[in-house]
């Protein structure tokens, strides 16, 4: 029996040495890259995460943004929100389970109670049936749990890649994709490797054309486009978390002054991030 080991090897040694050549290629943009002299005492690594971005900025040029718009040009819109739908009811799932960590029982019922109703009613989440009857999206990931937990976010870093984050949100991403129920693992359990990397090429290609509009706005508005999307990440990254925090301490205090109110008639918020427009 003849042995198919090395056939197999050879792909493996190519996507390897592919990586390595990319991480490379990015380790010496960085290492050729000037210091800047007074960076932000947010932004400590600032050297490093400009050249970072704007590598990540050629890539996107080069490849991302022209197949987003043109996924953006010939794809009927009917069929690009019920795509948007299906991944963000996916993403529900993992907001659900982080809310539930996050001690909000409330927020977990009503998230995943979108899912189970955009599931059924929905037709497999193609159709956002809970935004139409007024259950908004609780947006929530494993960063905002440990921030809720007390981990600071640490400076500020622009990934490979992936753009913007903080040391706490880039390493909760990294726990993510070991987790079973976050937004992705329905994508890589799909033994099928042709339409499993189909599928996740879809997704990555349907999150960037819904950046598209903003990076039109950015384009118009920003002088600093590097500065501009960092203090606009922290901000709202900020905002998120204070609110949840404050939200706690206030249903704490309520919790307090009115031990024998109801649990289901206090008014919580809802997180909902003002940039997403809830898909119809």
């Amino acid at each position: 029996m003849i042995s198919t080991a090395p056939t197999t090897a050879k792909p493996r040694s190519r996507r390897l040495t592919a990586r390595t050549g990319l991480a490379l290629a990015a380790a010496a943009l960085a290492a050729g890259c000037a210091q800047v002299p007074h960076p932000s005492p947010n932004d400590p690594w600032e050297s490093y995460n400009r050249s970072m971005y704007r590598f990540n900025d050629a890539v996107d040029r080069a490849v991302l943004k022209p197949i987003a718009t043109g996924y953006e040009t010939v794809t009927p819109r009917p069929v690009r929100t019920c795509i948007h739908n299906i991944f963000g009811n996916l993403g529900d799932v993992w907001s659900a389970i982080n809310s539930l960590l996050q001690g909000r029982g409330r927020d977990f019922v009503d998230t995943f109670g979108r899912v189970l109703f955009n599931t059924t009613a929905g037709l497999g989440g193609c159709i956002d049936i809970a935004s139409m009857h007024g259950a908004r999206k609780i947006p929530n990931d494993l960063g905002m749990t440990l921030g809720v937990w007390g981990f600071g976010s640490g400076p500020y870093v622009v990934l490979p890649f992936l753009g913007s984050s903080t040391v706490r949100d880039g390493s909760a991403w990294a726990i993510s994709l070991a987790s079973p129920v976050s937004p992705t693992s329905a994508v890589f359990a799909i033994d099928n490797v042709p339409v499993r990397n189909s599928v996740f090429g879809l997704y990555v290609v349907d999150t960037r054309a819904n950046l598209l509009e903003a990076d039109r706005l950015v384009d118009q508005i920003a002088l600093d486009k590097y500065s501009f999307i960092r203090d606009a990440y922290l901000q709202r990254r900020k905002s998120m978390l204070d609110s949840r925090l404050n939200s706690s301490r206030a249903s704490t205090a309520d919790d307090l002054d009115n031990p024998d109110r109801p649990q289901a008639d206090q008014n919580l918020p809802v997180y909902e991030d003002p940039d997403e427009a809830p898909a119809q």
